[in-house]
């Protein structure tokens, strides 16, 4: 079993530059005591202003997917998803852990 990494692109709005950081409190409180959930983080881009990466860790792949396969990932979700940045293609990328020290 190794850890998963999930990492979400988002864009805060010119008009609303805290717009992203709300929804991302938000969203942590209700994801508080989700099985299989380490942690998560809000990173700020220091060259791209308004450019954030919301990173979070998963015991395995298996805890990941029983989450986001369940009925309330969508919903718990939602306020972040209005800022998703697709620019890369996806909003979103999946990583396994391969090696840490």
């Amino acid at each position: 079993m190794s850890r998963l990494r999930v990492l979400l692109y988002a864009t805060a709005p010119e008009d609303d530059p805290g717009a992203v950081e709300r929804a991302y409190h938000e969203i942590s409180k209700a994801l508080a005591g989700t099985p299989g959930l380490l942690g998560n983080e809000l990173l700020g881009s220091t060259t791209e202003p308004g450019s954030f990466i919301v990173m979070s860790e998963w015991e395995s792949p298996e805890a990941f997917t029983a989450w986001e396969q369940g009925a309330g990932h969508r919903g718990t979700t939602a306020p972040l998803r209005p800022y998703q940045d697709r620019r890369r293609g996806s909003p979103f990328g999946i990583y396994d852990v391969v090696a840490s020290y």
